[in-house]
């Protein structure tokens, strides 16, 4: 593991992961999860421990995901999240004498949203401290120039929240964004796995089934890969398992993406028609958590009629730009909240 040498640190505090970089490396990606005792309040584990003790705890044990929405939906709780996880790649010396530490945010934010994000950023006492739109740091990290007068239609899949905007000049031009992300996708698992076959499984369980054979167009959806699902038979209230396939949960993941579709149609009807034609040449960029589901591509095109361009590190690409942004604060200060 790398420490901050640069006294800076950027961070990407997501629905279900949280990423810690200074501008030359990435130092931290674990689950946004913390468990504290119930009893003392004190924190026992955070991030991939914490993930692994979701939904086994007993009850003097509480585990907690801060955000909600991609936004903080528990403000104490979020604070001792960011304290352990930039405890874990910053000396004891320099955590609280950082120059820089800047934030992604996601766009649709109220200024609330945008003040719980910043006081929990406020506990390292840094010299400065920004907060950058999601969307913008995406594109950066993606190697595009948001600087140019050149229409790039973003779309932004995360665990909480989607956003499609369209970026020129360093700005937002115009945006859409729904409340429909990953976690929905897990939940309409779990939901279809209670209805259809009676069997009660955890968010984890769920979660895992659409990383291993999640697809969201029917024609690339293989019914031979299938997947063994275990969870609790809810009529008899034993252990129980099911099979399911691909095919199946494409079908499972068409609601929740349906609405992503329209967030995407509804950013493209309001979208200026100068930027519009930038983007019949520039495609969609898609990142985010999210945007490696199979079928994305395919599907987008079919739709859309537009070139569609996935980045290979979606997952990354908030923190990278948020990176490249610390390399030069003062040239990029006209996108810093």
């Amino acid at each position: 593991m790398f420490f901050s040498r640069t006294g800076n640190l950027g961070i990407d505090l997501g629905n279900t992961n949280t990423l810690v970089r200074d501008q030359t490396h990435l130092l931290l990606s674990e689950p946004s999860v913390l468990v504290v005792d119930s009893d003392n309040h004190h924190v026992e584990a955070v991030g991939e421990k914490a993930y692994q003790m979701l939904e086994k705890v007993h009850s003097h044990l509480r585990p907690i995901r801060p955000l909600k929405g991609g936004v903080i939906s528990d403000a104490e709780s979020a604070k001792k999240l960011m304290r352990e996880l930039v405890r874990k790649v910053s000396r004891p010396t320099s955590l609280r004498g950082f120059k820089y530490v800047i934030s992604g945010v996601p766009f649709d934010t109220t200024p609330v949203e945008k003040r719980a994000l910043r006081d929990t950023l406020e506990q390292f006492n840094a010299s400065h401290i920004h907060l950058v739109h999601e969307p913008i740091a995406a594109a950066m990290g993606m190697g595009l120039n948001i600087q140019e007068p050149d229409g790039k239609l973003i779309v932004d899949i995360g665990g909480g929240i989607t956003e499609v905007v369209v970026i020129s000049l360093s700005r937002v031009a115009s945006f859409q964004s729904t409340r429909v992300a990953g976690d929905d996708m897990d939940a309409e698992i779990q939901d279809y796995f209670r209805r259809e076959y009676h069997l009660a499984i955890g968010m984890k369980t769920a979660e895992e089934v659409k990383k291993r054979i999640g697809c969201i167009y029917a024609p690339l959806a293989n019914p031979n890969e299938r997947v063994l699902v275990k969870g609790k038979d809810i009529r008899e209230g034993i252990p129980a398992s099911r099979w399911i396939d691909q095919a199946e949960i494409c079908r499972v993941l068409e609601p929740p993406f349906l609405q992503i579709e329209s967030c995407v149609h509804q950013s493209l009807e309001i979208c200026p028609p100068e930027l519009a034609g930038d983007i019949f040449q520039n495609g969609l960029y898609i990142t985010g958590g999210n945007a490696r589901l199979k079928g994305m591509r395919e599907r987008f095109n079919r739709v859309f009629g537009l070139p569609v361009n996935i980045d290979p590190q979606s997952l990354l690409s908030v923190s990278k730009g948020v990176g490249h942004i610390l390399n030069n604060p003062r040239q990029f200060k006209g996108v810093l909240i």
